[in-house]
């Protein structure tokens, strides 16, 4: 089908613009007047139109679905039907992405279909903790309680991230600069000295040939430093995508030294909070292990919680599972187990979840600690060899003239 861009009016007489798929032109406009729209012009979008659409497109953050939640919800709350609420967080939202899905939900409810089911049909973006809890809200008439719920998920899944995005920064900034740095070097300064040392005719330390070698590399064979970085790149997300790479990332992540147990950590949080929202929302055992299970973005978490739902269908506790996967803090299957024998899982997991977010805190602050001097330990290395490869074969040169 073509996509068409419209440009409309409403019954309100407000002006409305944006794109349709159809077989033509003036099936695109039947379907805009169908859905009461006066239309003002209606043109099949061009490739250039196409192509930025999609290159503007962009990920919906945590931080912008809580906004979104709490929002919708407060105005459902005030009596407001959903079709209405829809086109009104349509209209103010910034994220083009969440705006343009909100439209298109608007449209499909319209048309008769429920609210969970508009949001799943963009399942690709849309998480589907929101799109289970929105189904559970239908059924038992409790949306706005539920869109209540879902921006609190939303709003501690953001600060977790922005915690884990913090501890990461300052080595990588500090990284960064090196790299710039030693590249500067070699290209810039280290020509400057090569003549020099070419004059000497003494046997140059190893630094300051490993100095040369990287100044030839990078000012003369910079399209072959290029090619192999672009090949590492190509090669690295091929073998993440596979299944070996799959485990045997997931596992460095897990076993990796500081960063491990930071990991685990957020993960540990992330499934008993959402776990927690879900089986607080009415959604069932099985269909909430599930729903974390998919997303998680470690495989071993993944297959863990999978398979633990499957022994769950069985009639087996989730606790048993999740202890014997070996991946979770074993915290938490404990507090599964009591809140089976309590027949409470969903405050447990409330607790559990309060708990290792406040862990993620300390490992949080333990790690930038951590980081701060290992990073100045790495600069003060490179500046080292660059200092010992520039300065080397003159402080020779001085102490071979002294012994003169």
């Amino acid at each position: 089908m073509a996509v068409y861009k419209y440009k409309v009016v409403d019954a309100s007489g407000k002006n409305k613009k944006g794109e349709i798929e159809a077989q033509s032109q003036e099936q695109a406009m039947n379907k805009l007047k169908a859905d009461g729209f006066t239309v003002v012009a209606c043109d099949e979008a061009g490739a250039m139109d196409k192509d930025i659409q999609i290159n503007i497109k962009k990920k919906i953050k945590p931080r912008d679905l809580s906004v979104f939640c709490k929002q919708f919800g407060s105005i459902l709350n005030a009596g407001v039907t959903i079709i209405t609420a829809l086109e009104m967080m349509s209209d103010q939202m910034d994220n083009k992405t969440l705006q343009g899905i909100l439209r298109d939900v608007k449209t499909y409810v319209e048309k008769g279909g429920t609210l969970a089911d508009g949001f799943r049909q963009h399942s690709k973006i849309i998480p589907s903790i929101m799109i289970s809890m929105i189904a559970a809200g239908e059924m038992s008439g409790n949306l706005e309680v539920c869109f209540e719920r879902l921006s609190i998920q939303f709003e501690k899944q953001s600060k977790l991230q922005g915690k884990i995005r913090g501890a990461l920064t300052y080595p990588i900034i500090v990284l960064i600069v090196a790299v710039i740095v030693v590249i500067v070097m070699v290209v810039a300064v280290i020509p400057q000295f090569s003549d020099m040392f070419a004059d000497m005719g003494m046997d140059l330390p190893a630094a300051t040939k490993m100095l040369l070698w990287l100044s030839d590399l990078f000012r003369y064979r910079w399209w072959l430093v290029a090619i192999i970085v672009v090949a590492i790149v190509g090669l690295y997300k091929l073998f993440a995508a596979s299944d070996t790479g799959k485990h045997v990332l997931g596992k460095f992540a897990i076993k990796v030294p500081i960063f491990g147990k930071l990991n685990v950590m957020q993960a540990a949080a992330s499934t008993a909070r959402t776990l927690s929202t879900l089986m607080a929302s009415g959604i069932s055992l099985v269909d909430g292990v599930e729903a974390v299970a998919n997303m998680m973005t470690n495989v071993w978490f993944k297959e863990a919680l999978q398979n633990a739902k499957d022994q769950v269908m069985k009639g087996v506790p989730l606790s048993k599972p999740m202890r014997d996967a070996g991946v979770f803090p074993t915290m938490l299957p404990q507090m599964i187990k009591i809140g089976e024998e309590t027949g409470n899982i969903e405050d447990m997991m409330d607790k559990v979840a309060d708990y290792y977010e406040e862990q993620v805190d300390i490992t949080t602050e333990m790690v930038t600690t951590a980081m701060e001097p290992l990073t100045m330990v790495v600069m003060a290395g490179i500046v080292g060899v660059i200092v010992a490869g520039v300065y080397g074969p003159i402080l020779s040169m001085y102490n071979g003239m002294d012994n003169l």
